[in-house]
C-alpha cells in the first residue's frame, strides 16, 4: 500500500468526513547564463506530499517532504484552533477527463544535464553579434508526476514536461544602451527552438541601436506577444477571479454580461490547448477542466474559481484550483488557490506587419518591465517599456528610447483596434502562462524616462 493510500486509510479509520492527498515527484534542470557563458547547472529531484482534511466543516492541512510516520496525526493537532467553514460542501467525486495533446515528452523527462548544456550553448551562440556586449539568461527543464486522491474516490495522475529558455542581450553601441529578449516555452522538445531564443534576442537588441527620444503624447501602441502576456499575467488575470470579483476588488465587479471591450477581442481560460504551459485534464483538486470564455466578443462572460471560493459564493467550481510550483508546473501545496490555466487571446485576422503598416502614429513594444496594478479596483496600472521599442510613423519604424505607461485596464480594453494572428506561449518568470498574439490599442499616453 502506498504512502498516500495509507493516509486515506487512516482518515477513514479516524472517521474523518473527507480527506485529500496530493503527491508530486519532480525533476528540475536549471542552466544559468551570465556574461555570455554558462555560470551554473543545477539538477534537483523533489518529492513531497500534502494533505487536506475536512471534518465537521473544519479544514486542516499540512505538507511534508518525507514519508514520516504519524503525518496525518500531526496535521490534525491543529483542529482545536480551526474555525468551521460552514459554507463548505464536498471534495470532488470521480469524473471523466479530457485527453490533451503535447503535454508530455519522454525526451524532456529523460533529459541529461549534458544535453541541457548543449541547448543552452546553442541559445548563447545564436545570440552572438559584434554589437552585443553581454548575454544572460536561463534554461529550465521540468518533468513531474502529479497525483491527487480523496476519500470520495478521486484517484488521478498526470505526467507533465516543460521547457523554457530565455536570453537577454545588451548593447552599448551608440549613444544609449539598448537590450533585447528572446523567450520560448513549451511542453515538448518539438515546440522549442534554442536557435530562435537567441536570434530573437539578437534581433530585438541590434534593431534597437541608436534610439530616438519619444515625445510625451498619446499613441497607438502595438504590444507584441511577450509584452501583452505580461499585461495578461499582472494586470488582467486577477480581475476575473470569483474571489476578487465577489469582494468588489475587480474593476469589472457587477459587469458580468456587459460589454467591456472591443468586439474583436475574446479572452479565454483554455486548459486544453495543446502544448500550453498550463494545460491539464483536471485541476489540482481533481475536477475535470473546461475551456471557458472570460471575455467573448467584448462581453464579460465568465469568472474562475476553485471549490472553496465557489462554495463560499454559493456556486460550483470552474475547476481552477491550482498548486503552482517554480519554475513551472505544480507542487504539493496543502491548500490550492484560484488561478487561470492558460489565459488565451483568440487570434485575429491581421499579421503583425499588417498592423504596423496600418498605424500612423504609434509605438511597437516588445517587452514590458515593472508591470503592476496601481489602483486595482479602478483598473489603473503602471509599466515601463525598456526593450524592443520602435517609433511608428505612417507604417515605418525606427528605434525608440524607454517610456513609462500609466493607464487603465477598462480604457485599454475599450480601445483595442487590432488583434494579430501570431499567437505564442508566454511565461514570465514564476508567473501565469498565457497564449496571445500581437494586440494594438489606441489612445495610450507614453512619457519618456
Amino acid at each position: 500500500m502506498s504512502y498516500c493510500d495509507d493516509i486515506l486509510r487512516k482518515s477513514k479509520v479516524l472517521h474523518l468526513d473527507e480527506c485529500e492527498v496530493v503527491s508530486i515527484q519532480k525533476k528540475i534542470i536549471t542552466v544559468r547564463i551570465t556574461d555570455s557563458e554558462i555560470a551554473e547547472v543545477k539538477q534537483n529531484q523533489e518529492e513531497s506530499v500534502a494533505v487536506r482534511v475536512i471534518d465537521k466543516k473544519k479544514i486542516i492541512s499540512g505538507s511534508t517532504s518525507s514519508n514520516g510516520k504519524n503525518f496525518l496525526e500531526k496535521v490534525l493537532e491543529a483542529t482545536p484552533y480551526t474555525v468551521p467553514k460552514n459554507f463548505w460542501k464536498t471534495l470532488p467525486f470521480p469524473s471523466r477527463y479530457a485527453t490533451i495533446n503535447k503535454t508530455h515528452d519522454l525526451r524532456l523527462e529523460n533529459m541529461s544535464g549534458t544535453s541541457a548544456l548543449d541547448i543552452a550553448n546553442e541559445m548563447i551562440n545564436s545570440a552572438l553579434h559584434k554589437d552585443i556586449t553581454r548575454i544572460s539568461g536561463s534554461l529550465n527543464i521540468v518533468s513531474e508526476k502529479f497525483h491527487v486522491m480523496n476519500t470520495n474516490g478521486v484517484d488521478c495522475s498526470d505526467n507533465s514536461t516543460f521547457i523554457s529558455g530565455t536570453i537577454n542581450t545588451d548593447s552599448e553601441t551608440g549613444d544609449a544602451p539598448v537590450s533585447g529578449i528572446g523567450s520560448i516555452c513549451a511542453r515538448t522538445l518539438d515546440g522549442f527552438s534554442s536557435q530562435r531564443v537567441g536570434s530573437d534576442a539578437k534581433e530585438m537588441c541590434t534593431s534597437s541601436i541608436g534610439p530616438k527620444k519619444i515625445e510625451p503624447d498619446e499613441y497607438e501602441i502595438i504590444f507584441e506577444p511577450y509584452a501583452f502576456g505580461e499585461l495578461l499575467a499582472f494586470v488582467f488575470s486577477s480581475n476575473f477571479s470569483l474571489k476578487t470579483y465577489s469582494e468588489k476588488r475587480s474593476c469589472f465587479t457587477n459587469k458580468l454580461g456587459d460589454s467591456i471591450s472591443s468586439e474583436s477581442f475574446t479572452l479565454k481560460d483554455d486548459p486544453h490547448s495543446p502544448d500550453g504551459i498550463g494545460s491539464k485534464p483536471f485541476d489540482d483538486e481533481g475536477n475535470p477542466t473546461l475551456s471557458q470564455d472570460l471575455i467573448k466578443s467584448g462581453i464579460l462572460s465568465g469568472l474562475f474559481s476553485d471549490s472553496f471560493e465557489a462554495f463560499k459564493n454559493g456556486t460550483g467550481s470552474s475547476a481552477n484550483a491550482a498548486r503552482p510550483g517554480s519554475p513551472m508546473g505544480r507542487q504539493a501545496n496543502p491548500i490550492p488557490i484560484t488561478l487561470p490555466h492558460n489565459l488565451k487571446v483568440l487570434n485575429g485576422d491581421f499579421t503583425k506587419n499588417d498592423i504596423i503598416k496600418d498605424t500612423k502614429k504609434g509605438l511597437l513594444i516588445g517587452r514590458l518591465w515593472y508591470t503592476y496594478p496601481v489602483n486595482p479596483e479602478r483598473g489603473d496600472f503602471s509599466c515601463t517599456a525598456r526593450s524592443g521599442i520602435k517609433i511608428i510613423e505612417n507604417g515605418k519604424t525606427s528605434p525608440g528610447k524607454s517610456v513609462r505607461i500609466v493607464h487603465n485596464l477598462k480604457t485599454l480594453l475599450e480601445n483595442i483596434s487590432a488583434v494579430g494572428n501570431d499567437s505564442k506561449n508566454i511565461l514570465q518568470w514564476s508567473s501565469l502562462p498565457s497564449i496571445t498574439p500581437t494586440v494594438r490599442v489606441n489612445n495610450i499616453r507614453a512619457t519618456p524616462l
